[in-house]
């Protein structure tokens, strides 16, 4: 596969469910019934991980599964509460992994998220420590949005956390360049 055929790949089992559960909403503007596109888009970015990577990363597939309990628990009963709770409970899940990681000096991010990265030690240390409290942010969002908002804004919410997870990785950018080994440095294959 290719390169271009990879970021295809990994893009959709990323986002297929977010997507697919957006669609939903904006068609249906039934949280209970949007759910469907958010079960089905996680079980199908599962499948095709597995087809075409013959993985699926940690991350995606831990939100996967969440996907899938939550979001057959909601449709099951009917109650958009079960799907609400989802992020939340994913959000911690994510900052405890990656605070137990910290205290038992493991390197928890690169297990969450893979290697993608080489930086130094104490590099990643301090982006562990701001990923997991990013993480904590975004489930105290979270619980704010879903007892605030309508069922269809909390929908939206979840869009916009998109938003706010590429601008915080955005704002990591700086430190990883600084400290991301030089290409000129790595050996000829």
């Amino acid at each position: 596969m290719t390169d271009q055929g990879r970021r295809w790949v990994r893009g959709f089992v990323d986002y297929a469910g977010l997507a697919f559960f957006i669609i939903a909403l904006v068609v249906t503007r039934n949280l209970v019934q949007a759910t469907w596109g958010l079960v089905a888009g996680a079980a199908a970015a599962v499948v095709a991980g597995l087809i075409f990577e013959r993985r699926v990363p940690p991350m995606a597939l831990m939100t996967a599964v969440l996907a899938i309990v939550f979001g057959t628990l909601t449709l099951a009963l009917h109650d958009p509460r079960y799907i609400k709770m989802k992020p939340t409970i994913l959000y911690l899940g994510f900052a405890a992994f990656l605070f137990v990681g910290l205290v038992r000096r493991k390197n928890s991010l690169r297990a969450l998220m893979g290697d993608t990265f080489h930086l130094p030690e104490p590099v990643v240390r301090v982006l562990t420590l701001r990923y997991a409290l990013f993480f904590l942010a975004l489930a105290v969002g979270n619980e704010v949005a879903r007892r605030v908002l309508s069922n269809v804004g909390w929908g939206y919410a979840k869009l916009a956390t998109v938003g706010i997870v590429f601008l915080f990785t955005l704002a990591q950018m700086p430190l990883v360049l600084k400290h991301a080994p030089d290409p000129a440095d790595s050996p000829p294959n």
